[in-house]
């Protein structure tokens, strides 16, 4: 990246971080770990501080900064390291916030994904702000609003503030295991298909785009993107534009209180996966694996999509053909075996559901403005065989199997996932076009991209 480039990158970070509702500081860096007291001072001033860990992100970074408070002589809790059952669930938010609950300390999360969610729901609960240092940049979750709580068995999104600073030390970072900084590279990756989501809401007066939130996430976006080599690597330089692009997701999430900027059809393969307990091998694959699968199969039907003429698509056969919601319910039943799935389905469906006239509203839309609309996609996207190698190249999964998903069950998915989110996607359009099996036909037809004897 030139000078001008670096400038206008560091820029946008300063004002995206001003912009921010919750987050007032952002260091990414080498070995900030070991300033974290100071820092935590700047934030917080003389209150208590307790260090939430796991067992593993404790040894990668936990001691230092426990080592930072005690240089100087900073009032600190007794960590609290969690076991080997640690999960992002409720049950496990519920024993941090009892426990944060016997005192008044602010809690310092070390670690990525699930050590953030469980510290931002719990000091939640507990009415007070936290901060996080970061162990690995595997996924845009550090600095959202909101975090991914499994209740019951179900995948939900629990409102609550992002951290009030944000450490990230490239150097633990870039001791991570590789693979964790790959399903990062795999979240951020969704932002390309979740931009070309937004661009269809906003088409089609759904919901507007927010150009602040969008220049966040996708002003550098190819930037960051740009070398998965490096990324599987672990080079210092690509994980710092990792960093860089997953914080801003964050702040884009934070500034409107949503995910819409970050999140899109990719997501929904991901959470339906997450709800349907999938594992692998022994395991549940790991979130930014699933994204990257669900930016394939996102990415698939957009293309589908872009090699349709919209200007000659007929509307009023798309309104006649338009189910009920006592059609869409019944569809529902016949496509989920687990009641709670079913009911989160019909929920979900109602709340988007629209009527015949307002169908035709915004096919018309779409219709009128279709040359430039496919201008706008076809500069979003990334060719799905150059994007599959992309993935490929930083140490992600390319295909379904890769994960544990069949061709056969990958097709079932994407009909699951029309009726997963209210979040209007390419999945709702294809859909209220009436093409959307037309389309599956093609993707897992013998000239398609997942076609059944193998990859395309």
């Amino acid at each position: 990246m030139s000078t001008t480039g670096l400038e206008k990158e560091k820029d946008l970070i300063e004002r995206a971080l001003k912009a921010a509702r919750d987050t007032r500081f952002l260091s990414v860096e080498h070995g900030n770990r070991h300033q974290t007291a100071s820092i935590f001072s700047s934030q917080f001033g003389s209150q208590e501080a307790v260090i939430v860990a796991d067992g593993n992100t404790w040894e990668a970074a936990g001691r230092d900064v426990e080592a930072s408070f005690l240089r100087e002589n900073r009032a600190q809790r007794k960590p609290f390291i969690f076991g080997s059952h640690v999960y992002a669930n409720d049950e496990c938010v519920q024993e941090l916030a009892a426990a944060l609950g016997s005192h008044a300390a602010i809690p310092v999360a070390v670690g990525s994904g699930t050590i953030n969610d469980l510290t931002k729901v719990a000091a939640h609960l507990t009415n007070r702000p936290y901060m996080v240092v970061g162990t690995a940049a595997s996924m845009d979750g550090y600095a959202a609003f909101g975090a991914s709580i499994t209740v019951k068995g179900s995948k939900n999104t629990v409102d609550c503030p992002a951290p009030q600073a944000v450490l990230a030390d490239l150097d633990v970072i870039a001791k991570a295991p590789q693979i964790m900084n790959a399903w990062g590279y795999g979240d951020l990756m969704a932002k390309v298909v979740a931009g070309a989501d937004w661009i269809l809401a906003d088409a089609a007066g759904i919901e507007p785009i927010d150009p602040f939130a969008w220049e966040t996430v996708q002003g550098f976006l190819r930037s960051w993107i740009g070398s998965p080599d490096a990324i599987a690597a672990n080079d210092p330089a690509a994980l710092r534009h990792l960093v860089y692009g997953l914080m801003m997701s964050g702040f884009a999430m934070q500034s409107t209180l949503s995910s819409r900027p970050a999140s899109g059809a990719e997501h929904q393969f991901s959470h339906l996966w997450d709800m349907q307990h999938h594992t692998f091998q022994g395991a549940a694959p790991s979130h930014g694996f699933k994204v990257a699968i669900g930016v394939l199969a996102s990415l698939a039907l957009h293309e589908d999509l872009l090699r349709r003429d919209m200007r000659t698509f007929d509307i009023e056969a798309a309104v006649r053909a338009w189910p009920s919601m006592d059609e869409l319910e019944k569809k529902i039943h016949q496509l989920f075996d687990a009641e709670a799935l079913e009911n989160r389905a019909i929920e979900e469906t109602r709340a988007k559901y629209v009527s015949p006239e307002v169908l035709r509203g915004h096919l018309t839309r779409i219709q009128e403005n279709w040359t430039e609309i496919r201008a706008k996609l076809l500069a979003q996207l990334i060719p799905f065989r150059e994007l599959r190698g992309m993935l490929q190249s930083a140490g992600c999964p390319s295909t379904p199997e890769q994960i544990g998903i069949s061709r056969e069950r990958l097709r079932v998915s994407y009909q699951q996932c029309c009726y997963m989110r209210r979040r209007f996607t390419v999945l709702d359009l294809l859909q209220r076009m009436g093409v959307f099996d037309e389309t599956l036909d093609n993707l897992f037809g013998a000239q398609g991209v997942w076609k059944t004897e193998g990859e395309a």
